[in-house]
């Protein structure tokens, strides 16, 4: 049985490795949030959220699937919690059941008919629940997966392995097969159907099968271990066969727990940004070629989870643009948008829902951030070589179609070498069919990319008002060679600075 709530045609492999900058797309996006918002103080649910947001898909159309399923999870949350607290009780009650350390052919089968049994139960819950509530979900993954119930757990598959279970439990005792085979060995057990009981009058007139009996003593311990090993010998395969069914059926709702993990820990995240009132939206991932970026009211989800009022939101169009250049006021929310950008591209690429009204991108190979660096214990060499030492990187593994996103790149050393090795790495990027998103404050770097992109990239700058205020809102337009950074020093002195050579009131 497979659930496919995740991939329509194949399951989640939940051994895959993590990327190996992981770490830096956690520290630079902030990702520890946005789990810890999904998880609701659940280790397993962060895990498995992890996994599938930094995992993600390269297929719209099975983001697509995935976001139709996600939506049918939304509509219907008591269904999702209950088809998981099912996995979860089934899991839960076989850990619970304790088997024998001889391993025995008696203790295996023993065990296995109780987690069958365990199971069964858990099995009818599912199919009840199906029966219930299949008429209410829409999309095709559910669609499929409540048909799947139906079909393959009928009513003449629980009585078969109801009927089966019972004849295990071997209460008539065990009747086994054997040939005699050399040095009067016994060969060739096998484990026979137990003879239907005799009806009185078959008792009564002794009209029954010739049988020979042997009782083995009470004091006979050698003869009882005898007798055990014989019985052993016959159950043997069943004891086998049934402990992989109980496997099989254990690695159902393993499976089945995972996947449907995943999508409540979308509620939990989902029931979080609507008490706040902030907007949320399944994007649209772009099938055809060519960059697309396209939002409206784009917000930082982790920063909308971090403080109780609300979030700005940008509206940006950058289809068919590879290169956005983002520049402007200091605190003007420039390093905010490509948090944004960067958290919406892996929410969609994971078929979640995304932070914003409207949400429209091309789906990428892989999002590598490459962020500036506070000087720390961790460091074994200096700001500017560390950046280069991540740069290497992330040249390394990035391929075409990836996306970068640089903040503060290179502004470790002074302002014309920064903007120098900047520019002949996003050169060879952009030749090489990756997209980039730098925020920036090296002018000269800004200035030049202007000149050659103006026309087939997007250059933006964080909104000041005359009177030194921000909006936190991105407009377009031409970098300017401030970053108003008086305005900040005013904030905090209440004087603006007074520039080298002017008189000083006394």
């Amino acid at each position: 049985m497979k659930a496919f709530l995740l991939h329509p045609y194949e399951d989640f492999d939940w051994q895959a490795e993590l990327p190996s900058h992981e770490p830096d797309l956690t520290r630079d996006l902030g990702l520890e949030t946005l789990f810890d918002a999904m998880d609701a103080d659940d280790a397993f649910l962060n895990d498995v959220a992890r996994r599938v947001v930094l995992l993600g898909l390269h297929d719209p159309g099975v983001i697509v699937y995935r976001q139709e399923v996600l939506r049918d999870c939304l509509g219907h949350p008591e269904v999702l919690r209950e088809l998981y607290g099912i996995a979860v009780t089934a899991i839960g009650g076989e850990r619970r059941i304790f088997g024998s350390f001889s391993r025995s052919p008696d203790s295996i089968l023993y065990r296995a008919v109780q987690v069958l049994d365990l199971f069964v139960g858990q099995l009818h819950e599912l199919r009840r629940t199906a029966d219930e509530h299949a008429a209410e979900f829409t999309s095709p993954g559910f669609a499929r997966f409540f048909r799947m119930l139906e079909t393959e757990l009928d009513d003449a598959y629980f009585q078969t392995v109801e009927d089966h279970l019972t004849r295990l439990k071997f209460r008539g005792g065990v009747q086994i097969s054997a040939n005699l085979g050399r040095g009067a060995k016994g060969t060739g057990y096998v484990l026979r159907e137990p003879p239907s009981r005799l009806g009185w009058f078959d008792r009564l007139t002794g009209n029954a099968p010739t049988s020979y009996t042997y009782r083995v003593p009470d004091r006979d311990e050698a003869g009882e271990h005898d007798l055990a090993e014989l019985r052993g010998r016959g159950i043997n395969l069943a004891a086998d066969a049934l402990a992989k069914s109980a496997d099989h059926i254990l690695g159902f709702f393993v499976m089945l727990r995972r996947e449907l993990g995943f999508y409540l820990a979308c509620l939990n995240l989902h029931e979080r940004l609507t008490a706040k009132d902030a907007p949320v939206c399944f994007p649209e991932p772009f099938s055809g070629t060519g960059p697309r970026l396209s939002c409206r009211g784009l917000y930082d989800t982790c920063l909308a989870l971090r403080q109780d009022e609300p979030v700005t939101g940008n509206d940006v169009d950058a289809d068919d643009r590879a290169l956005l250049v983002v520049t402007g006021a200091n605190e003007g929310g420039k390093s905010t948008f490509l948090r944004s950008v960067g958290l919406a591209q892996l929410m969609t690429q994971a078929g979640m829902f995304v932070s914003a009204r409207e949400y429209v991108c091309d789906v990428r190979d892989a999002v590598f951030t490459h962020c500036r660096r506070e000087e720390d214990d961790e460091m074994v060499s200096g700001k500017f070589d560390e950046e280069l030492a991540r740069m290497d990187d992330i040249a390394q593994r990035v391929t075409r179609g990836g996306f970068v996103l640089f903040n503060e790149s290179f502004a470790s050393t002074n302002e014309r070498e920064g903007s120098e090795i900047a520019r002949q790495i996003f050169r060879a990027l952009l030749e090489s069919g990756v997209k980039i998103l730098c925020v920036t404050h090296l002018y000269d770097l800004a200035h030049s990319l202007y000149e050659q992109h103006h026309a087939d990239a997007l250059f933006l700058r964080a909104q000041r008002r005359d009177d030194g205020t921000r909006t936190f809102r991105l407009v377009e337009g031409e970098p300017e060679p401030t970053s108003h950074g008086e305005d900040l020093y005013q904030q905090v002195f209440g004087t603006a600075p007074v520039a080298a050579g002017s008189p000083r009131r006394s």
